[in-house]
This record gives C-alpha cells, structure tokens and sequence, in this order.
C-alpha cells in the first residue's frame, strides 16, 4: 500500500489546516492509521491514530483538544483536522497506517508497515 499524505501549507498561528492520506490501492478502512511528525533536529513523534475495527481515536498530548482524526471510508481518506495552530506545530507530517497493529503499538512509529511521503506544514507567530 502507497500513502499520500497531503494538505501541508504555511498558516499563521492560530490557523487551521486539514490534512489527508489517501492509499494507492486497496480498502483504506482495513488499516488504522496514524500520524506522526518529524521537526528538524527532532525525533518523529507521535500526533494521533484512528483504529480500524473500533474507530477510536488517539491523540498525543501537545494536540488533544486541537486536532482531530477522522475518516471517510467512502473516500477511502483519514484527514487530520488541526486548528489552533502554533509555531511548535511546525514539522513534515506523515501519515502511516497497518492493517495488524495493537492497541499498546498505536502510538509506536515502528509499528507501521506503510508510510506516505510526507507534508509540510509550517506556523509563523
């Protein structure tokens, strides 16, 4: 499966942006996906998952309450919806989706089979 994440732009803090990812092939609404981010200098880092089979949502702790994972299976799309943008949200955003993982490995970027390529957002203050 080959993901293409879109969306990524240049906002002002405060703003918003939506990202997608979409998959070359396949039923998206097989595999739970998430997204990850990567600041220069910085490890990738958990953002926030939705799970296939349950639909849950999972967020890490510097985006709860701002952003929003979701999916439209009818699109075959997750978007990620982020408002209240600030310039730490800054980052090359990925978004990763498997068909097998667990629970406890939902946060764990090791865990994901496929990747997309990746979009760049950028917040000015």
């Amino acid at each position: 499966v080959q993901l293409q994440a879109s969306g990524g732009g240049l906002v002002q803090a405060g703003g918003s942006l939506r990202l997608s990812c979409a998959p070359s092939g396949g039923t998206f609404s097989r595999y739970s996906v998430g997204w990850f981010r990567q600041a220069p200098g910085k490890e990738r880092a958990f953002v926030a998952a939705i799970r296939s089979s349950s639909g849950h949502t999972y967020y890490g702790d510097s985006v709860k309450g701002r952003f929003t994972i979701s999916r439209d299976n009818a699109k075959n799309t997750v978007y990620l919806q982020m408002n209240s943008l600030k310039p730490e949200d800054t980052a090359k955003y990925y978004c990763a989706a498997d068909s097998g993982i667990i629970l406890s490995a939902i946060t764990d970027d090791r865990q994901y089979d496929y990747w997309g390529q990746g979009t760049q957002v950028t917040v000015s203050s």
